[in-house]
């Protein structure tokens, strides 16, 4: 059972989506070589199992796109440990995402519309092989993926997109390049996103804003995320930007409300804030193919 809430089982906004590519061979609906592609009842299924909270805030996005990626990595890995990686389409996606929520496309969150309008692809790969070659020093996971999220490649096209967070403090400004890989490992009661690649932030506000004017967007790293049995979301966040590192922990509310480190009049907490700082050390598999 992980803390991300299965029914039966951080601010970074992960991403999924994709249904077909540009330039490439027409498939049938359903159908394409190489991935288990995954139907829109079955991500809808997904989503509905994140009800505690609201998924269409910036600051859940995160959250949102990690819980659904492991429930159904969960259940692809009961039919077979070994089964091809899942491949969600950005059509799909999207529309599930408006069922759920029941909104009309105008009123979608921006990080979902963005997602759609560059035609976001997801690959999933939950066979632990292609996953970890050593664990140095962390728990062991009960489920570990690899997540690649693109858009296909032409010529004159951007090569990112960004979006401002005005949910946080200080707000970001976040940056999503064409291809976005990362480690989803889940602990049971804590999840990591772990050697992250092709995501960008920085804050646009306050002394930060300032600073980070100057020497541009950070490299997001990982980020740790925990749930408190009264549903508030904990991340531990490191970024980097040349030899300057920042590690934060943040407080995100179920309606995205987003506050800087762990509430002091909890002590309740502190549990939680021990469980995201532990020692987290493992030797990946590399990732195979190139988009």
């Amino acid at each position: 059972m992980t803390g991300f809430h299965y029914k039966g089982g951080l601010r970074i906004a992960t991403l999924l989506c994709f249904f077909f590519i540009l330039d490439q061979p027409a498939y049938a609906d359903g159908v394409r070589p190489g991935y288990q592609v995954v139907s829109r009842a079955e991500i809808i299924e997904a989503m509905r199992q994140c009800d505690d909270y609201d998924p269409t805030a910036t600051t859940n996005g995160a959250r949102f796109q990690g819980e659904m990626i492991l429930y159904l990595a969960q259940k692809a890995r009961a039919r077979d440990p070994q089964g091809l990686p899942l491949f969600i389409g950005y059509e799909n996606w999207f529309q599930a995402f408006m069922e759920v929520t029941a909104r009309a496309e105008d009123a979608m969150p921006q990080y979902a519309q963005l997602s759609y309008q560059y035609k976001q692809n997801t690959e999933i790969d939950y066979r632990i092989d292609r996953v970890i070659r050593e664990i140095v020093e962390a728990p062991t996971p009960e489920l570990a993926v690899n997540v690649r999220i693109w858009w296909e490649y032409q010529p004159g096209k951007p090569d990112r997109y960004s979006y401002m967070d005005t949910l946080s403090t200080p707000n970001l400004k976040v940056t999503n390049q064409r291809v976005m890989t990362y480690r989803l490992l889940d602990f049971g009661n804590w999840v990591a996103y772990d050697e992250i690649k092709g995501l960008t932030g920085r804050p646009t506000s306050g002394i930060l804003g300032f600073l980070f004017r100057i020497i541009g967007e950070g490299h997001i790293l990982q980020t740790r995320m925990a749930i408190s049995k009264d549903g508030l979301q904990f991340n531990r966040a490191t970024a980097k930007k040349g030899f300057i590192k920042r590690i934060d922990t943040v407080t995100v509310y179920p309606d995205g409300k987003m506050e800087k480190d762990i509430p002091p009049d909890r002590p309740d907490l502190l549990e939680i804030a021990k469980r995201i700082t532990q020692p987290l050390e493992i030797d990946y598999a590399e990732l195979s193919g190139e988009k």
